[in-house]
């Protein structure tokens, strides 16, 4: 489970459950556990701070890569 994080201010946005071994590239929906701080303004995500952390893709957010930052373990299946 990951916990990201906005870079600039380190707010915690939500917890996500990873699959697999690589970059968090996207952020699915469905995977998200636990919403904490966020705001969906014109299809962009952004931090209460104002960064722009994705892009609303449907099912999914695209995620900025400089933009967050993440801790936790994850699911290497």
């Amino acid at each position: 489970m990951l916990t990201i994080k906005c870079s600039g201010c380190k707010r915690k946005l939500w917890k996500y459950r990873k699959i697999g071994p690589g970059e968090v590239l996207r952020c699915h929906k469905a995977r998200m556990t636990r919403k904490f701080e966020y705001e969906e303004t014109e299809g962009r995500i952004c931090c209460p701070c104002g960064q722009v952390i994705g892009v609303d893709k449907g099912s999914y957010y695209k995620m900025i890569a400089k933009s967050f930052t993440y801790s936790g373990v994850k699911d290497n299946k």
